[in-house]
């Protein structure tokens, strides 16, 4: 007769087996809570979302070329519900300032941007703004989106860049970056996940004379 034989784990397999394990039910949840938020987004598609523009103007302050920008974000219920699952969203805002040629590619003078990222704290129900190394909690959403879409005294150009006599203009843009979402999530994103605006600003030669006063 054979002798039954016991087939023992090493501490190392047993830890590589828990580690998977452990993926492997991280993975599920994830993939989960995206099915989840694919099926919300699609039951609620008739939420409107949008940027409601309030204040994009240049300015001159301080020897220098500003911008403010202040709009009010309505977010779809897919965004919101993605939000309250622990999924951040990233808000980007640029503005590219150019000098016009007629004779060849209009110039890039400058160029400065942000990207915020927001955030749901579900242990304590704060909305978390970051950017960059800077964050700050708000009791509600409303109060985080005032902050992503409001800028103020925002820097585009010194005076010794711009020159009396020519013609500039800035591009400026405000968007959800979606690309930035978690790689399941993006999959098979439709509208809802839509929100930004874009403009184009003429520099006023009066502008450019009271930022070299």
């Amino acid at each position: 007769m054979r002798r039954a034989t016991t087939v023992r784990q090493t501490p190392r397999a047993a830890w590589i087996a828990r580690s998977v394990r452990c993926a492997l039910a991280r993975w599920a949840w994830w993939l989960a809570a995206c099915l989840a938020l694919g099926v919300s987004g699609v039951a609620h598609n008739a939420r409107a979302q949008g940027v409601e523009l309030g204040t994009l103007q240049l300015r001159a302050a301080d020897g220098a070329l500003t911008l403010e920008f202040n709009a009010r974000l309505s977010l779809s219920r897919a965004v919101e519900d993605a939000l309250q699952r622990g999924v951040p969203m990233y808000f980007d805002v640029d503005a590219t300032l150019f000098r016009a040629r007629w004779y060849w590619r209009d110039e890039r003078v400058s160029e400065v941007s942000r990207s915020y990222r927001l955030s749901y704290q579900p242990l304590t129900g704060n909305w978390r703004v970051g950017l960059g190394a800077l964050g700050q909690s708000y009791p509600t959403l409303a109060e985080a989106l005032a902050v992503i879409s409001s800028v103020s005294g925002w820097r585009l150009a010194d005076a010794s860049q711009l020159e009396a006599g020519q013609r500039y203009y800035v591009e400026f843009g405000f968007r959800l970056d979606a690309s930035k979402l978690p790689q399941p999530l993006q999959i098979g994103i439709g509208n809802e996940w839509t929100l930004g605006l874009s403009r184009v600003l003429k520099v006023d030669e009066a502008l450019i004379d009271a930022v070299h006063r």
